[in-house]
């Protein structure tokens, strides 16, 4: 009995947090005019911090990650900061590493440093990055308010890598976004 109410107790006080979190990646969201379903989320982790949350939002349904690379169709990517730990500078060295993982091209830097100077501005927990691709940009949106526009079906395929590439920044975030 006990046992019952240690974890009923720890269930209750989870069910805030869960149900926060569950409004942070609706089953369909409307990006930029275009409404994209959520294809799969999943969490971030490292050395047993989970450090920011992650949604892969599809016109349909798709496991392929080829495929959704490949793709100039409408998508986004939604990251929500769940940890103090995640600071500009963190942020910065991050994405300088996926994108070499990702697509180490160097006509990419420009583009790169263009989105790197979005994390520039303080990252506190609960921000939500929204990276929207329509064919020929990539908008990145901060807290619901435009933070940059950044040209390029190939910058959208490398920035997209650094979560489903060949070399993704974790496989289990990768599963996860890729609905498996």
């Amino acid at each position: 009995m006990r046992t019952v109410l240690k974890y009923g107790l720890a269930l209750l006080c989870l069910l805030p947090i869960l149900g926060y979190a569950a409004d942070q990646f609706p089953a369909q969201q409307s990006f930029a005019g275009q409404a994209l379903n959520l294809n799969g989320k999943g969490i971030r982790s490292k050395a047993f911090f989970n450090l920011y949350n992650a949604g892969l939002y599809l016109q349909a349904s798709n496991s392929d990650a080829a495929a959704i690379l490949t793709s100039d169709q409408p998508s986004a990517v939604r990251l929500e900061i769940t940890s103090s730990m995640i600071t500009s500078r963190v942020l910065e060295d991050a994405v300088r590493e996926g994108f070499k993982y990702s697509n180490p091209d160097p006509a990419l830097q420009p583009r790169i440093e263009k989105l790197i100077s979005v994390f520039k501005e303080e990252i506190k927990e609960g921000d939500i990055y929204d990276f929207v691709y329509k064919p020929t940009n990539m908008s990145i949106i901060k807290n619901g308010k435009a933070a940059a526009t950044i040209a390029g079906h190939d910058f959208k395929q490398a920035l997209y890598g650094i979560w489903i590439g060949n070399k993704p920044v974790q496989a289990s975030l990768k599963k996860a976004l890729l609905g498996q």
